[in-house]
């Protein structure tokens, strides 16, 4: 029979209080194994997948050969060819690396470095169209951004959901309650704006009004995001990730090679985009939905989706706030209502891709109308 305890006794025994330190660090643990690639695949075993792994990376050679046809400006036709058949190794090659980062990460925190790398261009973009500071450029700003997000979520993961339902009778797959609820605010923080702007009479105040709203609005939904961050990354560190239901597999490419490889073929993507747009990105999501990675497929479109709408747009409308131009999350009615549209139909009916692609499909056109 064990003694009562006394003002002396340790709250915690000594080994409960060894596993607490680990479990404190164990975040930066992981971390500096997982880049020290301790137990994984080397270096050049890692490239030489990387690179020699697939015959489709024979393709790569219509990179430089789409560049130089557009810059030479020669037969569309010729121009349409190269660029087609330079987008199926970036995507290969983009899957590849996203594909190997899942098996130590899991498919959820894999695809949001994914996502995170696709959007670094969009920021770099955004923060270039930003200090020309005109508000046609503005306006362009917040088009794009909203065109990706509605792509990522409708089209792209209308295909992969579609693709996947081909060859797959089912599909498992879940979006956690994190992701849609999170997309859900940041929509519910778009309509807001909206709705200022119909009941203030149009004079000065308004855009004062405006201003306050979406700068008030964007540091808190940036707050909100990092929060989420944190949740991924401590799901990870806690060893909740879904990677531990499913069978071992056996890596080809360390941690850091597959993120270098993947950091180093988005910005070789970004430096094509004039010519390849975002379609790498896009192929590579139908790509891991046809290999019935859904969690992954759902990381790189919502994840991609969240991040433009919970972070990059906010970011970049603090950045305006800090330099003085007047960004706001104003966006019109029309583009408002479509967002609203996209974001319910996406978080109640996400099994049926026909019918996240017939909405996108609808939306262009009234755009186009419009």
């Amino acid at each position: 029979m064990s003694p009562p305890p006394s003002e002396r006794t340790s709250l915690l025994p000594n080994g409960d209080r060894r596993n607490f330190s680990e479990s404190d660090g164990s975040f930066l643990h992981r971390t500096s194994a997982l880049f020290k690639a301790e137990g994984q695949p080397s270096y050049y075993d890692s490239i030489k997948f990387f690179i020699l792994g697939s015959w489709i990376n024979i393709l790569l050679i219509f990179i430089p050969l789409s560049i130089i046809a557009h810059n030479l400006n020669l037969d569309a036709a010729l121009r349409f060819s190269f660029s087609f058949l330079a987008i199926v190794p970036l995507a290969s090659l983009l899957g590849t690396a996203t594909d190997q980062m899942s098996i130590k990460l899991g498919q959820t925190l894999a695809g949001l470095l994914n996502a995170s790398f696709g959007n670094a261009v969009e920021i770099i973009v955004g923060i270039a169209a930003l200090m020309q500071g005109s508000c046609y450029q503005l306006v362009i700003v917040q088009n794009s951004l909203l065109g990706s997000i509605l792509s990522n979520i409708l089209l792209v993961l209308g295909c992969s959901f579609l693709a996947a339902g081909f060859k797959y009778p089912e599909s498992n797959f879940q979006v956690t309650a994190a992701q849609a609820s999170l997309m859900t605010l940041a929509c519910i923080t778009l309509i807001i704006p909206a709705a200022y702007n119909s009941v203030k009479s149009p004079h000065g105040s308004l855009i004062s009004g405006l201003l306050t709203i979406s700068r008030g609005t964007a540091v808190l939904l940036l707050g909100v995001y990092v929060a989420y961050l944190y949740f991924q990354v401590r799901a990870y560190t806690n060893g909740t990730t879904e990677t531990e239901n499913e069978e071992e597999e056996v890596p080809k490419m360390n941690i850091a090679a597959a993120s270098i490889s993947l950091l180093t073929v988005t910005v070789i993507t970004a430096f094509c985009a004039d010519y390849l747009a975002n379609a790498a990105e896009h192929v590579t999501s139908v790509w891991m939905a046809l290999k019935g990675q859904m969690e992954l497929t759902i990381g790189i479109c919502v994840g991609s989706s969240i991040q433009i709408a919970a972070f990059v747009i906010p970011l970049l409308v603090v950045i305006g706030w800090i330099s003085n131009h007047e960004l706001t999350l104003f966006f019109a009615n029309f583009e408002t209502i479509t967002f609203f549209a996209s974001v319910f139909l996406v978080n109640t009916l996400i099994q049926l891709g026909l019918m996240l692609i017939t909405l996108y499909l609808v939306i262009a056109l009234a755009f186009w109308v419009t």
